[in-house]
């Protein structure tokens, strides 16, 4: 294997473990895009483009030379097998032509991988700043949640202390309630007892009246049998 083909195949390799590591189930996203970010890696990402533009260039002209090759020795007159003089050429012919697909295979490979490798990182690349994205929106979400939760336990509060302020007017308006009740039952005691005085003087001045017209009359029938007996003597 010449020394191109070598630096061909040992690129396929190389291209074969990245994209494995890349398949490690352990190793988030998140961490890839870390790596990716690294001072190295920012320092190389201005001359990443020319590199894997000239990357994919110099393995389409080798793959296209591996399929001309391919096309020249497979097309190539196949030599008579009877005739001993040819029997190292037929060999030859052969082992050039497997040599030719085994370029074709690797060259085609690598270019097919090469270009995997570049849509896989740009994948994990998005990928990384999508859970960002959504890391940020959950964490956004949450202290939405809790500050709603909080203005739900203030307006609670509020509620709570609107009702007791309202409660508190209500016990004021029936305290006052309360003391004019009082204040109507007081004076209406006062009127009661003033009443039952003035029925307990009635009663007495009635008493009073009652024996005193008793008395009148007790002094009116002494008159009257003393108006008899006078008449009695007189006649």
């Amino acid at each position: 294997m010449t020394f191109q083909w070598t630096a061909v195949a040992l690129f396929l390799y190389g291209e074969i473990g990245v994209i494995l590591i890349f398949c490690i189930p352990f190793i988030s996203p998140s961490r890839w895009k870390k790596i990716f970010r690294f001072q190295l890696w920012s320092k190389i990402s201005s001359y990443w483009n020319k590199a894997f533009l000239s990357i994919i260039v110099v393995l389409i002209i080798l793959f296209l030379d591996a399929v001309r090759e391919v096309r020249k020795y497979s097309m190539s007159p196949t030599p008579d097998k009877s005739a001993k003089l040819y029997a190292n050429s037929y060999d030859h012919l052969h082992m050039k032509l497997f040599r030719a697909q085994r370029n074709l295979y690797i060259s085609g490979f690598s270019l097919f991988l090469w270009l995997i490798l570049r849509r896989v990182t740009n994948l994990i690349v998005q990928l990384a700043i999508e859970i960002e994205s959504c890391d940020a929106l959950k964490s956004q979400v949450e202290k939405n949640n809790e500050a709603a939760k909080k203005y739900m336990e203030d307006n609670e509060h509020l509620r709570k202390v609107l009702d007791s302020s309202k409660v508190s007017d209500n016990e004021q308006k029936i305290k006052n309630e309360n003391e004019k009740l009082k204040s109507e039952i007081e004076r209406g005691k006062e009127e009661l007892q003033q009443m039952t005085n003035a029925l307990s003087k009635s009663q007495a001045e009635v008493l009073a009246l009652k024996k005193q017209s008793e008395g009148l009359t007790r002094e009116y029938d002494r008159l009257i049998k003393e108006h008899e007996l006078l008449q009695g003597i007189w006649v």
